[in-house]
């Protein structure tokens, strides 16, 4: 199952796939009882690892070949697919990053969009952010996000479900985005949201990507440049069927005046 998620996350997801499967966990969450209950199952379900990643200071409850779902029949996993279980490498870039350069989110208001496992959430929140936000319309990413701030000792982010790609662009001073250009549609949106962000705001924009080719052939990256490089773990390029490194861009668009 991991590995067929894999493959759709590096290419093969679509925007209406993304969309169906939201909705499928907000009924799925409505089905149980309580928020305890996801956390029981996501506790029963996963493996918290600090190690094999680029950033061991933070520990994480994901998938790991231990657990009954790595190789486990897709159709009998409850939920929609749990990208929120993988601790993919743009995200690890980006949480590296502001962990090695405290100043980029110390005393500023960020917001995680698409926060997936919420390491990036968890790196503003360490290195000093004013205030972070995580977002993802997955509601099980919510929890899981919430779960991995109490296991590093912080007291959990607030995080929203809404989709706010193309919504009127709150004042946040950073906004992290990692492993999010694996689409096109959905590359297209950010873009155009990104840079409203900018114009409305001149928010910093910070995206992590190990170089998927939806992210490399998009004009986006006409407008970036490079704040950082990062050779991954062994065991992350072997997760992530051989990608050798993840690199942190910073958006470089300047608005017409």
């Amino acid at each position: 199952m991991y590995r067929g998620l894999i493959l759709r996350c590096r290419g093969r997801a679509t925007l209406n796939g993304l969309k169906r499967g939201a909705r499928l966990a907000r009924r799925y969450a409505r089905s149980i009882s309580s928020e305890d209950d996801i956390k029981i199952f996501i506790k029963d379900n996963t493996e918290i690892v600090s190690s094999r990643s680029l950033t061991p200071e933070i520990s994480l409850r994901l998938f790991t070949p231990t657990c009954r779902f790595w190789t486990e029949r897709p159709e009998l996993w409850p939920f929609p697919d749990p990208y929120w279980a993988i601790y993919w490498p743009g995200g690890q870039a980006l949480a590296r990053y502001l962990l090695d350069n405290p100043e980029v989110s110390g005393g500023r208001k960020v917001l995680d969009l698409g926060c997936g496992c919420g390491a990036s959430a968890i790196a503003a929140k360490l290195t000093g952010a004013s205030l972070v936000l995580a977002n993802d319309i997955d509601p099980i990413a919510a929890v899981a996000t919430k779960m991995n701030c109490e296991l590093n000792k912080l007291d959990p982010v607030p995080c929203v479900t809404d989709d706010v790609v193309g919504s009127k662009p709150d004042d946040w001073d950073l906004i992290l985005l990692g492993d999010m250009f694996y689409d096109e549609d959905l590359a297209d949106r950010l873009h155009k949201w990104l840079q409203t962000c900018i114009t409305a705001h001149g928010t910093q924009v910070l995206i992590g990507d190990p170089g998927r080719a939806q992210f490399e052939s998009h004009g986006i990256r006409k407008l970036l440049h490079k704040r950082a490089h990062f050779e991954l773990p062994d065991s992350v390029m072997e997760e992530n069927y051989g990608l050798t490194n993840s690199t942190v861009w910073c958006y470089s668009y300047k608005p017409d005046l």
